[in-house]
């Protein structure tokens, strides 16, 4: 197995490669494309100890829109003319540092063929991110991110974060690409999703757009970490004296029990 392939060498690493290294929020594609407000990092994801953090994200879409090819493209820097179908579901994981925290992000990858829909759907359960990916030379795969979508949120009702990927942008013109992009938009919009352009065979805002996600599954799941701890403090403040005044109530009714009736 080589070293750029094994998920294991990726994790143990003592730090990311620079280009997984995040210390600022990575911007959008664009301002109006995206429903996620965060600008940059707050306080809440300053961890006090940096134990690692592992987000899954998964890959959705119809057959032949490039989920694998995007995907090799950013683990591996590699593309394959050779289309071949995925069965099932195949696992990719990145390692990222964001802010000098390791962060782990499990890619997994969905069969788009109708009958291995039922075998993928029962990987979509504690998702972090769902990403519908549509092929730009085909605007029957971005109307069919709707149903995807749909699937995926039947077993995910944490609301996760959704990415709305166009690949193959450079097989059309610049013409076709403003068109296809204003429809797209006005997709995401009705998903609640980034819209981002991408091209597996070139590379472009590959990168950007992993970044991105990682990035804001790592903000997500620090704010979810301090909401919880300041649940367990309020809960503790309020249920304390509450288990202790039963406590005193109950051996006061022990003692004398026609006090109580």
């Amino acid at each position: 197995m080589y070293e750029s392939r094994s998920a294991t060498y990726k994790i143990m690493q003592q730090e990311a490669p620079k280009n997984r290294q995040i210390l600022k929020m990575p911007n959008p594609y664009k301002v109006l494309a995206t429903p996620f407000l965060e600008h940059d990092f707050c306080q809440k994801t300053l961890p006090a100890h940096t134990c690692m953090r592992i987000a899954k994200a998964i890959f959705l879409g119809d057959v032949a829109v490039g989920k694998t090819c995007i995907i090799n493209r950013f683990c591996h820097n590699a593309y394959d003319n050779d289309y071949k179908t995925t069965i099932g579901v195949d696992f990719e994981v990145e390692r990222f540092d964001i802010l000098n925290t390791p962060f782990s992000l499990q890619i997994w990858d969905t069969a788009g063929q109708e009958r291995f829909r039922s075998i993928a759907s029962s990987y979509y359960r504690g998702a972090h991110i769902l990403v519908l990916v549509f092929d730009f030379t085909s605007v029957r795969t971005l109307f069919s991110c709707a149903s995807w979508l749909r699937d995926a949120m039947r077993v995910n009702p944490q609301a996760p974060l959704v990415f709305l990927l166009g690949n193959k942008m450079d097989l059309v013109s610049q013409a076709s690409r403003c068109e296809m992009e204003k429809i797209a938009i006005k997709t995401a919009t009705q998903l609640g999703a980034e819209f981002w352009p991408v091209s597996a065979r070139t590379g472009e805002n590959i990168e950007e757009v992993f970044r991105r996600m990682a990035a804001l599954a790592y903000h997500r799941i620090l704010c979810i970490e301090e909401e919880r701890k300041i649940n367990i403090m309020t809960i503790g403040n309020i249920d304390g004296p509450r288990k202790l005044t039963n406590k005193v109530l109950k051996k006061k009714k022990s003692a004398c029990i026609d006090c109580y009736t």
